[in-house]
């Protein structure tokens, strides 16, 4: 019988998907929302806005922290995600790493077999104002500023841990820019993720692995994301992701966990579980999100 201890990592789904600051009078309403330009493809994500709550540990106290970044295309992917087995919300992936017989040089990526796909261009879109977010203050409103075309608070301000409250509306608004029209992302606060065991977590061929967590009190309104790599820092040989109704409790099958296990381990292996709500919105050159996360790793 073989065990292993693995670390509980919390996904920074960074990126997530679609289901994941003072100045300027012209910004944008939720009413115009949208940008004045085509709108792109939704399966196309060129940026995102994170919204992240970092807890207090015994030697920091905890903020939240606010940055973002667009681009005019995808980043491309160094690797390609296999699905080996799918069961429930939880899923099996094995990596591919492809292989381009001409080198693509340092302005591009090895995206698919003999494919290089360019980077993308960080573009401005304006001073982003963001509102439901408290300030050290109190007040619930501040400018995000791109700093090397990174969107953040302007004046280098710390944020409180948490800076909003469960269920709060948070929304980024856009101005635009000559590039692209104004928009509005839309996002819902959570609680910090809290209730994750304390130590490291188990697997063991031939039984079910249970993750138990504080639900939020509005199960829909967010998800619980969990990222299980058992060759963390070792190399890819395989993630079991999993994407739950945010409820207090999982169970990942026996056979997905075997699954994993068989791939083989090294590194640090680690388990993460992310709490986040995503918004999105489409603009003229594809998808942009703002995800709202609180993250609990474990070894």
């Amino acid at each position: 019988m073989r065990l292993i201890s693995v670390p509980i990592l919390m996904v920074l789904a960074a990126c997530g998907s679609t289901d994941t600051a003072g100045g300027g009078a012209d910004a944008a309403s939720p009413a115009d929302a949208g940008p004045d330009t085509a709108k792109g493809s939704p399966d196309v994500l060129i940026g995102a806005f994170q919204v992240n709550l970092v807890a207090p540990n015994a030697t920091a106290t905890g903020f939240t922290s606010v940055f973002g970044k667009v681009s005019d295309g995808p980043n491309p992917a160094t690797i390609l995600w296999t699905v080996a087995k799918k069961e429930g919300v939880c899923t099996l992936l094995t990596p591919k790493v492809p292989f381009c017989a001409t080198p693509c040089g340092g302005s591009a990526v090895c995206d698919a077999d003999d494919h290089c796909q360019p980077y993308p261009s960080a573009q401005t879109v304006g001073t982003v104002h963001a509102t439901g977010i408290r300030l050290p203050s109190g007040v619930a409103a501040f400018a995000l500023v791109p700093l090397g075309k990174i969107y953040q608070p302007s004046g280098g301000v710390t944020l409180p841990y948490p800076a909003f409250g469960e269920g709060d509306a948070i929304v980024l608004s856009a101005q635009g820019s000559a590039w692209n029209g104004a928009f509005a992302l839309h996002a819902t606060g959570i609680a910090p993720l809290q209730g994750v065991a304390v130590g490291a977590v188990v697997l063991e061929h031939g039984k079910d692995l249970t993750l138990n967590w504080t639900a939020a009190k509005d199960s829909q309104a967010s998800t619980l994301h969990v990222k299980l790599d058992v060759s963390h820092h070792g190399g890819a040989k395989g993630v079991l992701a999993c994407d739950a109704p945010d409820s207090g409790s999982l169970t990942v099958s026996a056979s997905l966990v075997a699954g994993l296990l068989d791939l083989g381990t090294a590194g640090y292996p680690t388990i993460v579980l992310s709490r986040r709500a995503v918004g999105s919105v489409v603009i003229g050159a594809g998808r942009v999100d703002l995800n709202v996360l609180s993250s609990v790793e474990r070894e």
